[in-house]
């Protein structure tokens, strides 16, 4: 079982689960053709970019993202709202 994330951590999770989502779609991906590259689920996809399920996600995950994306990794952690 994946371990669950803080909630204090939700926004950041929306965040970079939204950049996810931004890259994917500026590369014409699809979730099914991003899953298949990094060797993760449609489903694990579907809840990084929705936040459906807060579950923590490692570092090796972040980086086949950037790498599938074609991006380097602070970009996934590029969030336009730097007030926080």
């Amino acid at each position: 079982m994946t371990p669950r994330v803080d909630k204090k951590y939700y926004p950041l999770l929306i965040k970079i689960g939204l950049n996810v989502a931004y890259y994917r779609r500026f590369k014409s991906i699809s979730q099914e053709d991003l899953a298949e590259i990094t060797g993760l689920s449609r489903t694990t996809i579907s809840y990084i970019e929705n936040a459906d399920r807060f579950q923590s996600m490692s570092l090796g995950t972040i980086f086949k993202l950037a790498d599938a994306l074609e991006i380097p990794v602070k970009k996934l952690f590029d969030f336009r709202d730097e007030d926080e």
